[in-house]
């Protein structure tokens, strides 16, 4: 599967737990972040990403302090649908209700090993068709 994943300074470590753990499930990873820990801007991050992922209809995952921020920013991407997660339930039922194609972690938030889990489990659940109706109505708002 093509994930793109980005984030800003406070992820760099983060970030690169997950590639690793990505590159070695077999995963194309495209790598949009930064990968210093000098201080830039989230939104830049978040838009690119949700943009590849929309166009390219792939998965991505998006990183911040929080989560919230680099989120609310790649959702003002039409058709991208990122879901902040910070509980293994969240991250299921943001790909079955929701259809969600970015996963949005919080670096200050949560710890590197429970990020990489949301991943996996993020990346293995599946839409549930029965919403298709309400997912529509997320796209054409």
């Amino acid at each position: 599967m093509k994930i793109f994943i980005g984030n800003d300074h406070t992820a760099t470590e983060m970030k690169n737990k997950i590639v690793e753990y990505l590159k070695t499930n077999g995963h194309e990873v495209v790598n949009i972040g930064t990968n210093s820990n000098d201080s830039v801007d989230y939104p830049d991050f978040g838009k690119e990403v949700a943009t590849k992922v929309v166009e390219e209809k792939a998965m991505g995952i998006v990183i911040c302090g929080t989560g919230i921020g680099i989120s609310i920013s790649a959702n003002k991407v039409k058709g991208a649908r990122a879901a902040l997660c910070y509980e293994d339930q969240t991250a299921i039922l943001a790909r079955e209700h929701n259809d969600a194609n970015i996963l949005a972690l919080g670096a200050r938030m949560i710890a590197i090993e429970k990020a990489v889990r949301l991943v996996d489990i993020f990346l293995n659940a599946k839409f549930e068709e029965r919403h298709s109706c309400r997912v529509n109505k997320l796209n054409n708002q």
